[in-house]
C-alpha cells in the first residue's frame, strides 16, 4: 500500500540507502560474493517498480499518475514514490541496472540476465485463502508465493542446468521484503484490534522463511530480509488510528506507540526466525535489515534529512 508522501531533500534521500549498504560491508565475505552479478526482488510496495500498474492495466492507478515519478525519472513509472525505491539505491550502488518489473509487457525486450523484481504494491506474505481464514480480506492475490511462482517460471530462461543455476544464482543478491506489512495494514484498516492480529505473527513469519528456504533450495546464497517500518509514525496510521488519550503517543516524536511496539514484536520474531534458519543454512548469507531504526531516524531528525511537510 502507498503511504503519504513527505517533501525530501537528496541528503534524506540517500539516508536509508547508506544504513542499508552497511550490512553488506561490515559481514565478512569473499571478493567473489562481493560482486552482485543480479538482484531479484520480491516484496510489496516497498519495492514495487512498476508491477502493480502493469497488472491493472486500463485501470486508473494512483501510482500512473503524477507526483509519482517527478523527482528522478520525470514520469511516472508505477513506483509507490515520487523518485527512487531502494531496490533502485541498491542497484546503482552495485552497478547494476534499476529492475524491471516481471510484469512488464515482454514484447519490450526487457533483459533479465541482471535481474528483476517480482514485488507488487499491496502484496502480502499470506496467500489470499489464509488470509480469508482469518477473516482479512486483502486488495490483491500477488503473495510472496505468488511471486516465488513467477521466479519458477523465470528461472529456466536465465540458467539451464541445476549447476548452471547454482552456479548464477550464488552471485544474485535476493531482496525478501518488506513483505508482512500489508497483512497487518489491512487487518488494522478492517477493524482488528492489535490483540486479535498478534497471533498471526507468527504465521507470517513462517511464510516469509519458507520464502527464503525455497530460493535457497534453488541455489540463492546472499538474501537480505528487511523487517517492518514504525507503523505507528505513518500518517495513515496516525489519521485513522487517532486518540484523544495522550497516552497513546510517544511524547518525543508523536508516534501511536502501541502499533510502533507491534511493529517490533514482528521484527523480533522475524529476528529470531533467521537466527535459526542461518543455523540451517550455514552456506547461504541470510541478512536482517532493520528498516525500522533506519527509518526512527527521520521521525527522530526530520530536519537533520530536510524533512518537512508538503
Amino acid at each position: 500500500m502507498c503511504f503519504q508522501h513527505f517533501s525530501v531533500s537528496r541528503k534524506m534521500r540517500h539516508a536509508l540507502l547508506s544504513t542499508l549498504v552497511v550490512f553488506f560491508l561490515l559481514v565478512p565475505t569473499s571478493s567473489k560474493s562481493a560482486c552482485y552479478t543480479s538482484i531479484f526482488s520480491f516484496g510489496d510496495s516497498l519495492a514495487d517498480t512498476g508491477n502493480l500498474v502493469q497488472s491493472l492495466v486500463g485501470m486508473y492507478v494512483p501510482m500512473a499518475n503524477l507526483p509519482y515519478g517527478e523527482t528522478f525519472f520525470g514520469h511516472p513509472t508505477g513506483r509507490c514514490s515520487n523518485g527512487r525505491l531502494i531496490i533502485d539505491f541498491l542497484a546503482q550502488a552495485y552497478r547494476l541496472p534499476l529492475l524491471p518489473p516481471y510484469l512488464a509487457d515482454p514484447y519490450e525486450g526487457r533483459e533479465y540476465t541482471n535481474g528483476v523484481n517480482f514485488a507488487v504494491a499491496g502484496a502480502t506474505a499470506l496467500d489470499v485463502s489464509d488470509l480469508l481464514s482469518k477473516n482479512i480480506r486483502p486488495l490483491t492475490n500477488h503473495s510472496l508465493s505468488v511471486q516465488l511462482g513467477w521466479f519458477d517460471r523465470l528461472l529456466p530462461s536465465l540458467c539451464s542446468t541445476k549447476a548452471e543455476c547454482h552456479e548464477y544464482l550464488r552471485s544474485s543478491l535476493f531482496l525478501v521484503g518488506e513483505i508482512g506489512g500489508n497483512d497487518y495494514n489491512y487487518a488494522f484498516f478492517q477493524g482488528m484490534s492489535i490483540e486479535k492480529v498478534k497471533p498471526y505473527v507468527h504465521d507470517v513469519v513462517t511464510a516469509i522463511a519458507n520464502g527464503v528456504h525455497t530460493l535457497i533450495k534453488h541455489g540463492a546464497m546472499q538474501l537480505m530480509v528487511p523487517g517492518n517500518l514504525p507503523i505507528g509514525c505513518m500518517p495513515l496510521y496516525l489519521t485513522i488510528f487517532s486518540s484523544q488519550n495522550s497516552s497513546d503517543y510517544d511524547p518525543k516524536i508523536g508516534c501511536l506507540k502501541h502499533y510502533n511496539e507491534f511493529a517490533m514484536y514482528h521484527n523480533s520474531y522475524l529476528e529470531g526466525t533467521l537466527k535459526r534458519l542461518r543455523e540451517q543454512h550455514p552456506h547461504a548469507r541470510i541478512i536482517y535489515a532493520d528498516y525500522y531504526t533506519a527509518a526512527m531516524s527521520f521521525f527522530k531528525n526530520p530536519k537533520k534529512y530536510g524533512m518537512t511537510l508538503n
